[in-house]
């Protein structure tokens, strides 16, 4: 979860009053914070949320605080909307048609006020980061730039640049470097230039004379791009892939500055293709749906009674725009929120709004009596019967990476399920199969005697047109044995004994798998149905994962098996 660190005083500021002791820290409570310790006169705060990017900052967690105590709740006049564009003047970016299918999406807004101090600039930096790195999956999905106005002209351009004829002298460096020699030898090159390193032509931001402002998502160059105390007039930029995020954190931040004293003028985006926003978009913007939510399933989940004036009082306090339509609410996000998807999100800030403590405890009606599933109660025999076979149990995350799940299983992945917002690439997809768990096992295990001979009875998830969420989750038993001599035979006879054991007739049907070698790999076949595959592993696949023995495994769907048992 982000952790964020903010000076006392300049948190109490945004909050309008101090608070202090036991009471600030039942506050943070309205902001799913806690308070985590102090050093001098910085406040460390954890947060526990992280559909909330906008409290991330000083900025933000001072607002949300000030709000819930009935402070001042600003007026954001410069955002624009749908049909409703604010004037920018010369303040425009423009967009090279060749960046549509690699870094597709940029937008920005400058700043104008007193100079930045000591403060404000450390929060800025540390709202960058978390930004960037916790909401913007380390900067694949948002990178952001802070420059200094008065030392660039616009059109700001944003281009496909070749990356051995464009050169700058990026931040913290006195020579100029190409992109590539960029990637290669700067510090943030090496963290964060595998973003683009694979495309031919690098994202690349410079004004109209042809300055460098930046090598997205990696560095700023060494005179636009190092802000320092003092500067007064600022200009903001972020790069991504999903317009939508972007746009988001360019409010987060563009509401921070004007919480911060600071005037925010718009800057026009102008992209030679479409996009969900069109071809013209002025930010900040303001993107959001409003969302309904009936006042009796708002008093069946809290079990209240209320008025629908009662609950508009108490979801204002979290700072969006509540109506009453008859029965509905009808909630209008902030301009700096976005984590609305569902009516109960409704209901959410409604609770935190009344006070979570102020709900009293009800015991409930209903006694039943608790039990094992047959589905757990299946499974456990199931881990028996493969430690007596000799068998290790293992047990993995569920979630992975493309490369993991795919690429090194040699399939294509159309059924594999991807995560929507992923915090990182490294869980980004839900397993389709144990195999490759028991395969990264394997690949690491090279010095342990052998034969290995390891499973894992656990859950999967695949595509399903028939399922109402279009997925459906399956337990799933996996088992792998590693040896010289490992072959269809042996894993064939591993079956037989767990088949045997599980009273299940079974029959083998030839089938072609990538994952597997050709010719010997089969279908497992109950009562006419296809409940698992069983074979030797695919040498492609083996050496995609650095194992040096054979290995043949297998996998059997123990729900369907169940089923089909029951029948």
């Amino acid at each position: 979860m982000p952790k964020i660190e903010v000076y006392e005083d300049a948190l109490y500021k945004y909050i309008g009053k101090k608070i202090v002791g036991d009471e600030f820290v039942k506050l943070l409570s309205v902001a799913k914070a806690e308070f985590d310790g102090r050093e001098g006169d910085v406040l460390k705060i954890e947060l526990n949320d992280t559909n909330r990017p906008d409290l991330w900052s000083t900025a933000g967690l001072g607002r949300q605080l000030r709000i819930y105590l009935g402070g001042e709740k600003k007026e954001y006049q410069f955002f624009s909307a749908k049909g409703s564009a604010k004037e920018c003047g010369n303040r425009v970016i423009e967009v090279d048609p060749e960046l549509k299918n690699s870094r597709p999406y940029i937008t920005g807004f400058a700043v104008k006020g007193k100079g930045v101090d000591e403060a404000l600039l450390k929060d800025i930096i540390q709202t960058q980061e978390k930004l960037c790195w916790n909401y913007g999956q380390k900067r694949k999905s948002i990178a952001m730039g802070i420059y200094r106005s008065d030392l660039f002209k616009y059109p700001v351009k944003y281009t496909a640049a070749n990356p051995d004829k464009e050169s700058f002298v990026p931040l913290g460096f006195d020579k100029k470097l190409t992109l590539r020699e960029v990637i290669k030898q700067h510090p943030k090159g090496h963290e964060f230039g595998a973003i683009i390193s694979g495309l031919d032509k690098y994202p690349y931001i410079t004004d109209s004379d042809g300055k460098a402002l930046s090598l997205t998502p990696v560095i700023n160059s060494n005179d636009i791009g190092a802000v320092v105390e003092g500067d007064k007039e600022l200009f903001v930029e972020m790069t991504g892939t999903d317009i939508y995020s972007l746009m988001l954190a360019t409010s987060i931040v563009a509401c921070d500055f004007y919480d911060a004293g600071y005037e925010i003028l718009p800057v026009k985006t102008i992209y030679p293709y479409d996009t969900p926003l069109g071809r013209e978009i002025t930010a900040p913007f303001y993107f959001q749906q409003p969302v309904k939510a009936d006042i009796s399933y708002v008093n069946k989940l809290l079990g209240e009674n209320f008025k629908v004036n009662e609950a508009i009082s108490y979801g204002t306090k979290m700072g969006c725009k509540i109506e009453g339509d008859g029965n509905n609410l009808v909630l209008y996000p902030a301009e700096y929120r976005n984590d609305f998807l569902h009516p109960v999100d409704i209901v959410e800030d409604i609770m935190i709004g009344k006070g979570l403590t102020t709900f009293e405890p009800i015991m409930t009606d209903d006694f039943t009596m608790g039990k094992l599933s047959d589905a757990t109660i299946f499974g456990r025999k199931v881990k028996n019967i493969m430690i007596g076979l000799g068998f290790q149990e293992m047990v993995y995350n569920y979630l992975g990476s493309s490369k993991d799940f795919i690429e090194k299983m040699n399939i294509k992945g159309d059924d594999v399920v991807k995560i929507l917002n992923p915090m990182s690439e490294n869980f980004e997809f839900l397993r389709p199969s144990v195999i490759p768990s028991l395969l990264n096992s394997e690949s690491v295990s090279g010095n342990a005697v052998y034969p290995h001979k390891i499973f894992e009875a656990g859950k999967i998830a695949v595509k399903d047109s028939k399922e109402n969420y279009g997925t459906i989750t399956i337990n799933s038993l996996g088992f792998l044995s590693a040896d010289k001599d490992a072959g269809f035979t042996l894993v064939n006879s591993q079956l037989s004994a767990i088949m045997f054991y599980i009273s299940a007739a079974y029959t083998l049907a030839e089938v072609e798998d990538p994952r597997f070698i050709k010719g010997r790999c089969a279908q497992i076949i109950l009562k006419g149905k296809s409940v698992g595959i069983v074979g030797e592993i695919n040498p492609l696949v083996l050496e995609s994962w650095g194992i040096g023995v054979p290995c043949a495994a297998c996998e059997i769907n123990l729900d369907l098996i169940l089923d089909l048992k029951g029948e």
